[in-house]
């Protein structure tokens, strides 16, 4: 098997007095994607350069949710939503170029695997952060702010040794930011005393792989959590677990352990056809709207859904049931330790208005993430960042935060617009469109080229009076209808 690297192209420099066009803080999928797209497109229409952009991430390589690679995890999009080819299929940087480098294409055709392994995509995204020129790791950015004189960003950072300890204080001047900082593990409040514990395993699904032996050596475990996360953890447990004394308990919030929406139709809320349409609704409505669609991401992929029934049906075969509940809608209230290796749960059911209290040795929380707030980070730029009603950024169209006109660069966000741009935010699917209509924007000029209309069902209504085609029947007013 050869590795033959992508195309050799060095990374553009600064020249000297010349600041970055571009400093990204973080490198995820996102702004890996935004970083792929960058390289080597013209500045402006009147600068041919290539483009000066530079990432900075604090940790010491890339790696994505390393604690929830399980074997035959795969992942819910398609291998066409890599870092790339939505935007540019011809691109060095895509999924099947890869392969073609790993001599792996021939077994992938054969394979016919629309979804790939989720192992395989953060090798895959490994392989364009250990090749692509720019990227920083072990750089961890301390502050943004806007230099008045200069008409620059200052981006501060701290250049971190193998150990994590701080070796060198370094700045950098750019003309554009893009925030790619990701989201963190979610930990509900009447758990967090517990997690933060040492003596009993109460820990996030984040962190599962890592304490995996750990977890199954605990008599009695709980998983919580309805989503793909909860399910592929409880299914490795359950599949792990002697027949008859599997002692596992799922708990989720929801009304139903659901599948995820995954009908062609519905998938067009993934679009950027939905996002526009999200985007130019009001405040309060997008506010509303959010909540009421978490099936679309909060779901469980079928497959999934089915391995569980058929493990769980398998031990019926000879008799009894597994020892497994598994209990939807209900909540915990609160939580404490038991002996100081025990944990007691308290719970209540939402729709019987019952409690209850279960006993557990060890609790695995697949809570999801939230958005890493901006506020440290962007404290520099307080003074002139736009918020909405409920204290939030404001981002434009573009991805931008809405700044004083003071400042005459911008500030792109990834996958921190949920409120603006709607449950395609953090979606895989959508990364290499909204890095090239970033750099479209960024650049004055169309790198990237992108399609004006992208699903069939049409969000909202247009305003106006919509173009009557020739062969239109003719309206009966409502007074003559019988």
């Amino acid at each position: 098997m050869t590795d033959r690297p992508a195309p050799d192209r060095p990374a553009p420099t600064p020249e000297p007095d010349r600041p970055h066009d571009l400093v990204g803080i973080g490198i995820g999928p996102f702004n890996l994607s935004l970083a792929a797209l960058a390289h080597n497109i013209p500045t402006a229409p009147d600068d041919p350069r290539p483009l000066a952009a530079t990432f900075y991430e604090q940790r010491p390589a890339f790696h994505w949710h390393p604690g929830l690679l399980l074997d035959g995890a795969s992942l819910q999009v398609p291998f066409l939503a890599d870092l790339v080819t939505l935007a540019d299929p011809s691109s060095p940087w895509s999924f099947l170029n890869y392969l073609r480098t790993r001599d792996r294409l021939f077994p992938f055709y054969f394979a016919e695997r629309f979804h790939i392994q989720r192992a395989e995509y953060d090798a895959y995204c490994r392989w364009v952060s250990e090749q692509l020129p720019g990227l920083h790791f072990g750089h961890q950015v301390d502050a943004v702010r806007w230099n008045t004189e200069r008409a620059l960003f200052e981006v501060d950072f701290t250049q971190l040794d193998p150990d994590g300890e701080a070796e060198a204080l370094g700045r950098a001047y750019a003309r554009h930011i893009a925030l790619g900082i990701g989201t963190e593990p979610f930990v509900p409040e009447p758990l967090r005393p517990l997690a933060e514990a040492p003596s009993v395993p109460v820990l996030h699904s984040a962190d599962y792989l890592r304490h995996r032996e750990r977890l199954l050596a605990a008599d009695h475990i709980t998983v919580i959590g309805s989503g793909q996360s909860g399910a592929e953890v409880f299914l490795d447990l359950l599949r792990a677990r002697p027949e008859g004394a599997e002692k596992l308990h799922w708990l989720a919030r929801t009304q139903a352990f659901a599948p995820m929406e995954y009908s062609k139709l519905g998938l067009e809320h993934f679009t950027p056809d939905y996002s526009r349409y999200f985007h130019a609704l009001p405040e309060t409505a997008r506010d509303e709207l959010v909540p009421r669609q978490w099936q679309l991401h909060k779901g469980i992929d079928a497959d999934t859904i089915a391995a569980i029934h058929d493990e769980l049906y398998r031990r019926t075969l000879h008799g009894g049931w597994p020892d497994a509940t598994l209990t939807p809608g209900v909540h915990v209230r609160t939580a404490g330790r038991l002996a100081n290796t025990r944990v007691e749960l308290h719970l209540e059911h939402t729709q019987q208005g019952t409690r209850s209290r279960l006993t557990t040795d060890a609790v695995i929380l697949a809570t999801g993430y939230r958005e890493r707030p901006l506020d440290a980070l962007l404290g520099g730029l307080d003074p002139y960042l736009r918020r909405d009603a409920s204290h939030r950024p404001r981002i434009d169209d573009q991805y931008r935060l809405i700044l004083d006109r003071a400042v005459t660069g911008h500030v792109y966000v990834q996958n921190a617009e949920r409120h603006t741009h709607g449950v395609g935010a953090p979606d895989l699917g959508l990364a290499a469109w909204r890095s090239a209509t970033i750099l479209n924007n960024l650049t004055g000029t169309t790198p990237y080229p992108l399609p004006e209309r992208t699903a069939f069902t049409t969000f909202g209504l247009t305003t106006g009076h919509p173009r009557v085609p020739a062969q239109a029947p003719a309206l009966i007013p409502l007074s003559q209808s019988v």
